[in-house]
């Protein structure tokens, strides 16, 4: 069974609980619902969950991931059956204007031998609560009501 690890990064201010998440990179995601997502990526072999999750977050962001208190929001699975490890960093200060992404060599269109470099992220950026549960893919929503519980009073 395959197993992500994701950083979801959040922060409470006047406009409530907000946190951050990543419209994926494609032609694929390019006009479809709920193309957001949580930075993440596979666990490789033995790797630690958590440094994975870091390590996703910058492969994607293009930054370092904020450094404080990761609390474990607990694994998801998606609809595709991969699970999905989540772990939530407060990060009140953390901003990017815009995103350095990995890429990921695509077959366009399937079978054609043609192939191109596409970023694994466009953009990134914050957005409520309510916001982001309609916005990301149906299996993580789980881990966004699981912040919420654990961090608004």
């Amino acid at each position: 069974m395959v197993l992500s690890a994701g950083l979801l990064l959040y922060r409470i201010g006047d406009p409530g609980l907000q946190v951050w998440i990543a419209h994926m990179g494609g032609p694929f995601w390019l006009r479809r619902p709920r193309a957001w997502s949580i930075p993440k990526g596979l666990v490789e072999g033995s790797e630690d969950v958590l440094e994975t999750a870091r390590r996703e977050f910058a492969e994607e962001i293009g930054v370092p991931a904020p450094s404080g208190t990761p609390i474990d929001l607990g694994e998801h699975r998606q609809a595709s059956g991969k699970r999905v490890r989540v772990f939530a960093v407060e990060a009140p200060a953390f901003d990017v204007t815009e995103v350095h992404s990995n890429t990921v060599r695509l077959e366009l269109p399937r079978g054609s031998g043609r192939f191109v470099e596409v970023p694994e992220v466009d953009e990134a950026r914050w957005v409520s609560i309510d916001a982001a549960r309609t916005m990301v893919v149906a299996g993580q929503v789980a881990a966004l009501d699981r912040l919420a519980a654990l961090v608004v009073p």
